[in-house]
């Protein structure tokens, strides 16, 4: 595998905690245009590898690639500005603002305006075209007026990614996007990520492992803040080390 093919890279990224490794030297490689998802069972160290590679934390020794550039002294503001876009866990949109208006409010932010509400109504609508497109883009186009308390939770989740595309990243990473979904959420939410990930490279963390199974390229199965197995998914599930790893325990 080339370093072109690769967008993504840890070496021997390490997270201590007053002498408890919570990670301890991950290689990874995300392929440029893949979906590659972490899991693992609780306490595998899969929250903590995740807020490493998007810069919430600092890891304690190792090197972060992304693009070819080095990122693991930056924050999670610049790299953002490089195209490494993260997703929350809990869906964070502006809850009184229409759709459109929160995606618009992410537009502005990639130009560098993001808070200016008081601008006029004119200046504003120069936003909607590219807005509307993203809202079709997740499958939301007949709720561009409703406010975002008003949609159900899988719809928020469809937004809160509208948001996250409107940054246009080269790579997106998901923090547990079927958290809390009822099953018609996730089937449509699944087929929503697939669907963006086309032109796209994404990382996720996602406990549902049918899910996993049906979205990901590669997958690496963490324990103990170690790597403890990759590949495709028929080649993981039937790792013994893996399946010893979740006997008995749930996992995230």
């Amino acid at each position: 595998m080339s370093g072109q093919d690769i967008i993504l890279q840890a070496k021997g990224m390490t997270k201590q905690f007053a002498g408890f490794f919570a990670v301890k030297n991950v290689d990874l490689n995300v392929r440029r245009g893949s979906i590659h998802a972490l899991i693992g069972p609780n306490g595998a160290g899969k929250t903590t590898c995740f807020n490493l590679l998007t810069k919430f934390l600092q890891p304690t020794a190792g090197s972060i690639i992304f693009d070819g550039a080095d990122i693991t002294t930056m924050q999670s503001s610049d790299i953002a500005r490089m195209g490494m876009v993260r997703s929350f866990q809990i869906s964070a949109v502006f809850p009184k603002l229409t759709v459109l208006e929160n995606v618009r409010v992410a537009l502005q932010r990639r130009r560098g305006d993001s808070f200016d509400f008081w601008r006029s109504q004119t200046v504003l609508n120069r936003f909607d075209e590219e807005a509307r497109h993203r809202i079709d883009e997740v499958g939301l186009s007949g709720f561009a007026e409703v406010t975002a308390d008003e949609l159900s939770y899988g719809r928020k989740r469809a937004l809160e990614i509208a948001t996250t595309l409107a940054l246009e990243p080269k790579m997106l990473l998901l923090d547990e996007p079927m958290a809390g979904m009822a099953q018609q959420d996730v089937e449509r939410i699944s087929a929503l990520i697939k669907r963006i990930s086309a032109n796209r490279t994404t990382l996720m963390v996602e406990h549902n492992l049918s899910v996993v199974a049906d979205l990901s390229d590669t997958i690496t199965v963490l324990a103990r803040g170690q790597v403890l197995a990759e590949g495709d998914y028929a080649t993981v599930s039937s790792d013994e080390r893996v399946i010893e790893a979740y006997i008995g325990v749930g996992h995230e």
